[in-house]
């Protein structure tokens, strides 16, 4: 089985010794032959070596190679020497030493292996396609902002001269925005609209958090309640600048006394008779799992008086990943909203909304 070997080097190029006539032809099977057993019909194999901590001896090095298949998502571990093995590229140690390269990387795709007629990747397509769709919603959830902002800022100063702390005027150009953005992509489908309280009543909203997705759901809801958000994100143009109108709520995560003048923001704004909202688990779940839920917005609901509202995000995990920002799936997004809940004691508050939020997704599946 002949192979076609790249070799990449971050730090240096390495000139192969002349009596080698080929050096990016070579039969990989002997010199691997432990890792390819598994993997006789693999299309292509991503071999990586990587230094032992304690070395043979001074002049040689141990590698451990690890062989990787594409298509089977199985991996393999052996050894080899590297002084034995690869003399005829390493011919000078000492310059290895002196480089200090701690990980080198080999690529190889295997020239004939596999059945005839193989496919390539399958997530490839899929993976295209979810990212030209990530393309085409930020322009135009871009696009639409800039027209939006600038109606934003005729009204703010009537804004802040009738509604100061509700904004109500902010918001519905925010249900506009996020209308208009996620309509052509996704659907959203809704359960127990009924249990929203009325506009004018102040209440405190919780949910779950799985993705960058949720804060378009939610806006789409017509409520003018205040988000909490990194203090960094009222940096990015437009978007960022459109949330400081409509009073959003700074946070400077990990900053024990940011954390308090929100909870006291939160306060203040709920006396007055806005609503703010809270994601309990803090930032978003990588694997869609329930995280823990922090008392903060359960002890503003329990101070205030107001009733704490539970809203099961379910699908937007799943179409737009944590982490993922730049892809967007199809799918379809359901907003389960709970009935109000209330009591005198955050942590039976916490607990009974995280149970209710956790019923939501089992339910779904």
């Amino acid at each position: 089985m002949q192979v076609s070997l790249q070799f990449k080097f971050s730090h240096f190029n390495i000139n192969p010794s002349p009596s080698l006539q080929n050096p990016c032809e070579m039969d990989l099977k002997c010199l691997f032959a432990p890792s390819l057993r598994q993997f006789p019909a693999c299309h292509g194999i991503q071999v990586c070596c990587f230094p032992l901590k304690q070395p043979a001896d001074r002049y040689s090095k141990t590698h451990r190679i690890m062989c990787t298949s594409r298509r089977h998502a199985r991996s393999t571990w052996s050894s080899f020497d590297l002084k034995k093995n690869f003399t005829r590229i390493y011919s000078d140690l000492n310059f290895y030493r002196r480089a200090k390269l701690s990980r080198h990387v080999v690529r190889s795709e295997l020239a004939g292996a596999g059945s005839a007629g193989a496919s390539s990747y399958p997530l490839s397509e899929i993976q295209l396609g979810s990212r030209i769709r990530g393309m085409c919603f930020y322009a135009v959830t871009a696009f639409t902002a800039i027209f939006l902002f600038v109606l934003m800022l005729v009204e703010h100063p009537f804004v802040l001269l009738f509604d100061r702390y509700r904004r109500k005027a902010h918001y519905l150009v925010a249900k506009i925005w996020a209308s208009l953005t996620v309509a052509p992509f996704i659907k959203i489908e809704f359960e127990g609209l009924k249990n929203l309280p009325p506009p004018n009543t102040p209440a405190v909203y919780v949910s779950n958090h799985q993705s960058f997705l949720d804060i378009y759901t939610l806006l789409t809801l017509g409520r003018s309640f205040k988000f909490i958000s990194k203090t960094t994100i009222f940096l990015f143009p437009i978007i960022g600048w459109a949330m400081f109108l409509m009073g959003v709520i700074p946070l400077k995560r990990m900053d024990s006394r940011s954390q308090l003048d929100c909870l006291k923001q939160c306060i203040a704004l709920v006396k007055k008779g806005a609503s703010v909202f809270f994601f309990p688990e803090g930032t978003r779940s990588k694997d869609g799992k329930l995280g823990a839920f922090k008392k903060g917005a359960f002890s503003v609901a329990v101070k205030t008086g107001v009733p704490v509202v539970p809203i099961t995000l379910i699908g937007t995990g799943k179409i737009m990943p944590a982490g993922m920002e730049g892809q967007l799936n199809p799918g379809t997004v359901k907003v389960i909203i709970h009935q109000p809940i209330e009591g005198d004691s955050p942590d039976a508050l916490c607990s009974q909304a995280r149970d209710i939020i956790a019923d939501g997704l089992f339910r779904q599946g």
